[in-house]
């Protein structure tokens, strides 16, 4: 398949673009930075681009067979304050131009947290609620926009809070959200489940959410709290 990915460089982006070429894929790896990313493959080929900039979106997607949006907000002030509308108004970019150059596969990140807070202890559920509030709001609107595109053939996925490490090989799929008393995905699950409903169609126009248990250094409040609050 050719693959165009948005956030590639990334947490998942970059575990994505890693496991799409170990899969054989071609991949057009998209990037907001300002410096192309060092990684090279002779089945990758980086191009810059950004989600809020309606204009040469379309040059982005020209023979592609699918779209994995990888693109987040870091957690932090600004994120609780004004969050850019990466999730809304970046969506609707991406819907347009897909649209336009007739793609319409997609494969994009949302959280469990849309659907409840009700995750996780208290205290990370105070936590997340006070912190990322306008976040989970926006992807919120994301999957509105999702749903009002009946031509897209979409999955959003549902992961609980991200943990940057490689994948598992055992993370849980459930639908619409995670068990109540999990709270972690890690990127490198999250990457290969994003691949995998690209590859075999899987989840259309749905919202499967994955996490699995973490050790309690990785899942208890200060591992979690120190990453919202950063």
């Amino acid at each position: 398949m050719h693959l165009t990915i948005f956030g590639a460089q990334g947490a998942t982006g970059t575990r994505l673009v890693d496991a799409a070429l170990a899969a054989g894929h071609v991949v057009r790896a998209i990037y907001h930075a300002t410096s192309m990313p060092e990684r090279r493959h002779d089945r990758l080929s980086w191009q810059k681009g950004d989600l809020m900039k309606r204009e040469g979106l379309e040059a982005l997607l020209q023979g592609t067979d699918a779209v994995l949006n990888a693109v987040g907000i870091e957690a932090g002030p600004r994120a609780v304050i004004d969050p850019p509308k990466l999730h809304s108004q970046g969506t609707l970019n991406l819907i347009l131009a897909m649209r336009a150059v007739g793609v319409d596969r997609l494969v994009t990140i949302s959280a469990s947290f849309v659907e409840t807070r009700a995750r996780g202890p208290i205290w990370f559920r105070a936590a997340a609620e006070t912190g990322l509030r306008a976040i989970f709001e926006q992807l919120g609107e994301m999957e509105r926009l999702l749903r009002a595109t009946e031509t897209l053939r979409w999955t959003a996925v549902r992961p609980g809070w991200l943990l940057d490490e490689g994948p598992s090989g055992d993370y849980r799929v459930f639908p619409e959200v995670i068990p109540e008393d999990l709270i972690r995905t890690r990127t490198g699950d999250l990457a290969a489940f994003m691949l995998a409903c690209a590859e075999r169609d899987l989840h259309i126009r749905k919202t499967p959410a994955i996490a699995r248990p973490e050790d309690p250094a990785k899942s208890g409040p200060d591992a979690v709290l120190r990453e919202i609050v950063r």
